[in-house]
């Protein structure tokens, strides 16, 4: 059934109608798409030649830290308390409360924890500081105490090292680690230009902690973006061939 939108008195053809029709028989969900353009648009998403940190040469690059302002932030708060809630209420989460490791994934928390709050669901969050604090509160976590089930928030897993160190935080208080949520996973093998191993790091953690990782977008989003013919991807697809060649590499 085709939707309409009543806008001054018109009827016109809502934009998801005319976006599921553009993206045809693509997986991708609106917020997926939406959330791929809302990063372009900040230029956190951006395509071009980039150095990881594995020594590769990536066609595109994705840089949470420059969500730097305070619409920004909310914003991306709100997509992922979006996924957050959708893989909830299909039973893919479950979790008592949020925790965001030092630095990158502070501001996360709190942006998330406060969208979270504006769709109905009032969490308690905390963080961690890097150096323990032996006056004042002491301790290095900050927020609620960790208790029962704990969903870690953080931009990206590259190594996986900040998620197993939240992991260690989590348990050493006597709380459970629940699951991950994050910005966008690049589906990307291990190793380095050279060498690359059977998986990815989310793969890794999925693996060795039992717990899902759940992300707002990934590179399968990105691509059915950049194929979809939708306006916001029109000044992008000539970066397709690049990454498709990039993830027929080293894609997970």
């Amino acid at each position: 059934m085709r939707r309409f939108v009543k806008i001054g008195g018109k009827f016109f053809l809502s934009a998801e109608k005319t976006l599921r029709d553009s993206l045809g028989n693509s997986k991708m969900t609106t917020l997926e798409h939406d959330f791929i353009e809302f990063a372009l648009k900040a230029r956190v998403l951006r395509f071009g030649e980039f150095k990881t940190k594995a020594g590769r040469l990536s066609p595109y690059f994705f840089n949470a830290g420059l969500f730097n302002t305070g619409s920004l932030l909310d914003r991306l708060g709100a997509f992922y308390a979006k996924k957050i809630l959708e893989k909830r209420e299909s039973g893919e989460l479950q979790f008592d409360m949020l925790f965001g490791p030092a630095y990158k994934g502070i501001p996360l928390v709190a942006s998330i924890a406060i969208n979270l709050s504006r769709l109905g669901l009032d969490l308690p969050w905390a963080f961690n500081r890097k150096e323990k604090k032996d006056h004042g509160e002491g301790g290095t976590i900050i927020g609620s105490p960790l208790t029962g089930r704990v969903l870690i928030v953080d931009d990206v897993i590259s190594a996986g090292t900040s998620i197993r160190e939240s992991i260690a935080i989590i348990r050493d208080n006597g709380a459970i680690p629940a699951g991950v949520a994050i910005a966008l996973d690049r589906m990307e093998k291990g190793g380095n230009a050279e060498e690359v191993t059977e998986t990815s790091a989310v793969q890794d953690v999925e693996k060795t902690f039992s717990i899902p990782v759940v992300s707002i977008a990934n590179l399968t989003n990105l691509l059915e973006f950049l194929k979809s013919g939708s306006d916001a991807a029109q000044e992008f697809t000539s970066h397709t061939e690049a990454v498709t060649a990039y993830r027929n590499r080293y894609g997970a």
